[in-house]
């Protein structure tokens, strides 16, 4: 999870990027990065993305190879209010969702967090980076051969320049409108090379999806809705993984209904369900609002984390219905992220647990949106 800062002050070239023209590095190798919405931007190279934003914990977005997102959001939007779209007032099919809440456990996911934490680190332009989110694709191939209608993919960021890839399981549903539950799979300690277990930012939102999409991979769960599994790379360069493939369903036109992101899920003093409300949709945050008390035994409250904090910022920038879940309040969420401290012994998967109910939950109320 990307945290809030105070953009420093640098003497890097600006640009303002004009859409739909495609921004011109004023030399190779430049990231052209963002700290708000109306930011005109700042070239940077990889390094100094690096040295001044990511270590010091400050929101950005790398819009280099993204940069029509936001207007092919614009025209996504602008097709999303003519079509009216609304959710429901509260949680309908609890008898539905009940009995696989039920088969849900914390045993599986104990074990993915001890091999995924076992990486040195899982930063996107690291060997281990790709490794790592390798061992994930395959776990989920794995996972999802319960039902020959899912399909495990991957999807390549090579054009970005890294080689960690994004994982996508789909469970198709009767519809080709699609619901995504999503989490991003990387880490980031306090150097490219540094130890960086990141055992709740983000393993635990990685495996909190993971055992939901294996509890309805193994019930064969056939949805109206098509489901969507997304596990994002290089979230912490930027939200460069999730940017990617919503540029893409933006620019092919996919009808997503709704998308459910959760980023760190297993560090709760508060022993609550954080719901964010900024850069994302009111209905959909309103309707999620409704379905935690009913799938789990924990109050929900509500925050906000700013601009480009997480992968939901990237649904919303393409003008899909995007949702913002975690662990607890900004200033409550766990201490020990982006650094060799985020260990497994800091995890209360009782807490881990919570969050899966509620993207069961939320999986099959979604499936009928």
């Amino acid at each position: 999870m990307l945290v809030k800062g105070l953009l420093p002050l640098l003497a890097l070239v600006k640009i303002a990027v004009s859409l739909p023209a495609a921004p011109v590095p004023p030399s190779e190798g430049l990231r052209l990065v963002k700290f708000s919405e109306d930011d005109e931007g700042t070239w940077v190279t990889e390094d100094q993305k690096f040295d001044l934003f990511i270590s010091k914990k400050i929101n950005f977005v790398d819009v280099t190879d993204t940069w029509q997102l936001e207007e092919f959001g614009a025209t996504t939007g602008s097709s999303l209010e003519a079509r009216q779209i609304s959710f429901p007032s509260g949680p309908t099919h609890q008898s539905q969702a009940n009995p696989l809440i039920a088969v849900a456990g914390k045993s599986n996911p104990q074990s993915w967090t001890n091999t995924f934490t076992s990486y040195n680190n899982r930063y996107y332009r690291s060997t281990t980076g790709v490794t790592s989110a390798t061992w994930l694709y395959n776990t989920i191939k794995n996972i999802g051969a319960a039902n020959s209608a899912i399909t495990v993919t991957q999807y390549s960021h090579s054009a970005s320049g890294f080689s960690q890839q994004s994982v996508i399981a789909k469970i198709p549903g009767t519809s080709s409108a699609t619901v995504v539950i999503g989490a991003h799979l990387d880490s980031v300690g306090t150097t490219t090379s540094g130890r960086a277990p990141g055992a709740d930012d983000n393993n635990s939102g990685t495996v909190t999806i993971l055992e939901a999409f294996r509890v309805l991979a193994n019930a064969k769960f056939a949805p109206t809705n098509t489901l969507e599994f997304h596990w994002y790379a290089g979230e912490e360069g930027g939200l460069l993984g999730s940017r990617a493939i919503f540029n893409s369903y933006a620019s092919a036109g996919r009808n997503i209904k709704a998308v459910l992101v959760q980023d760190m899920t297993g560090y709760s003093p508060n022993n609550v369900i954080a719901v964010y409300t900024d850069y994302v949709s009111t209905a959909l945050t309103n309707f999620i609002k409704t379905i935690v008390p009913v799938y789990t035994s924990l109050p929900v409250i509500t925050d906000v984390c700013g601009y480009g904090c997480s992968d939901h910022a990237s649904a919303n920038s393409a003008g899909y219905p995007a949702s913002f879940v975690t662990e607890d309040t900004f200033d409550d969420s766990s201490p020990y992220i982006h650094s060799a401290s985020d260990t497994v012994s800091t995890l209360d998967f009782d807490h881990i647990l919570e969050h899966i109910k509620l993207t069961i939950g939320f999986a099959v109320e979604a499936s009928y949106f």
